[in-house]
């Protein structure tokens, strides 16, 4: 997948290397100001490990590798071949 290059040669504003840096960084900085927020809220657990330290943090985490695993071995029985619609 290429760039998206403008007629003048520049490269879209989303695309160049430092907008995907600071992206990265600040979406980074949000995940760990909700982590350290976990010591501020008090949270009423209604079972043990969702009472832990920045359970949501890595229950999510978890649950989205799951997901992403889940569908790549979904993928392997669905997959079809190149030609399928050419048949």
């Amino acid at each position: 997948m290429g760039d998206v290059v403008s007629e003048a040669g520049e490269k879209h504003w989303l695309v160049r290397p430092e907008t995907v840096r600071l992206f990265w960084r600040g979406g980074l900085a949000v995940l760990a100001l909700l982590v350290i927020g976990d010591f501020f809220v008090h949270g009423h657990p209604y079972f043990w490990i969702d009472g832990t330290f920045g359970f949501y943090a890595w229950y999510g985490l978890a649950t989205c590798a799951a997901m992403v695993l889940l569908a790549k071995a979904l993928g392997v029985f669905l997959k079809r071949k190149d030609t399928y619609y050419d048949d």
